[in-house]
């Protein structure tokens, strides 16, 4: 159910369940733990591409015929399981590229924003129904979509159980770019790889302060920045990439 595909440095996972429209159960959200464990431990792995396999869906959701049948319980512990399996995607060192085709529903839409960047497809849509279901969304979306897009926006998301279409998402802020009708993938992948390229330490670094400041107030964040931008001082990263500046060259980063 979960494919991954390596390219140079880039490892792109694509959630194959399509005729499912690549909906999420517990083996889904198992297999893409497991994958994430993998790429976590992997230093060779430069940036990473999640995706959904065809064009009309990225993930259209939880799996609904599975969670129709759950208790209280049962629904709150496979609520824990998405929150875990998405936030080790906040977690992983590497950036990681949302590429969104067509419907990015309920833990679709939950998924995409526990990545760094998403790209969509002109054919994206975008949705949290929960509340069309009588529940609301339990992968994280009422954190991190009023990060993402601001408390008002997320509120009528939310509450209504509206989709919204790429442009609207861009216009909103809730992706990053918008490409063709498939081309989101390539484009991610494209991206991917020139992130990549950077100094990888520095790009976890990168990562991990922009991740805490939604999380740190401004004093305590900027603490936190001090401390990781001195640690990049301490890699040859940093003077090869200085050297390169002063040189006029291309750096050639080693990620030590």
């Amino acid at each position: 159910m979960i494919r991954s595909e390596r390219e140079g440095d880039v490892v792109t996972l694509v959630i194959d369940r399509a005729e499912a429209l690549n909906a999420l159960n517990h083996a889904t959200l198992a297999e893409l733990g497991a994958a994430l464990e993998s790429i976590a431990a992997d230093t060779s792995i430069g940036a990473v591409v999640v995706t959904g396999a065809g064009e009309k869906a990225f993930v259209a959701g939880a799996d609904i015929a599975a969670m129709e049948t759950m208790s209280a319980a049962e629904a709150k512990q496979f609520a824990a399981l998405g929150q875990s399996v998405f936030r080790r995607f906040e977690l992983l060192p590497q950036p990681v590229i949302a590429a969104v085709n067509g419907f990015a529903l309920g833990g679709g839409l939950e998924l995409a924003l526990a990545c760094d960047l998403i790209i969509a497809a002109a054919n994206a849509r975008f949705g949290q129904p929960e509340i069309n279901l009588g529940i609301i969304p339990g992968f994280g979306a009422t954190q991190r979509l009023p990060r993402r897009i601001g408390v008002a926006r997320a509120r009528q998301m939310i509450y209504s159980g509206d989709m919204i279409d790429a442009e609207e998402a861009l216009r909103i802020g809730l992706i990053n770019r918008m490409t063709g009708v498939g081309e989101a993938a390539d484009t991610a992948r494209q991206l991917a790889a020139s992130l990549a390229a950077k100094a990888p330490l520095a790009m976890r670094q990168a990562k991990a302060s922009v991740g805490v400041a939604g999380e740190l107030d401004l004093d305590t964040g900027c603490r936190y920045e001090s401390e990781a931008f001195g640690l990049c001082f301490a890699t040859e990263d940093r003077s090869e990439g200085m050297r390169a500046f002063l040189e006029k060259r291309k750096a050639v980063f080693s990620g030590k």
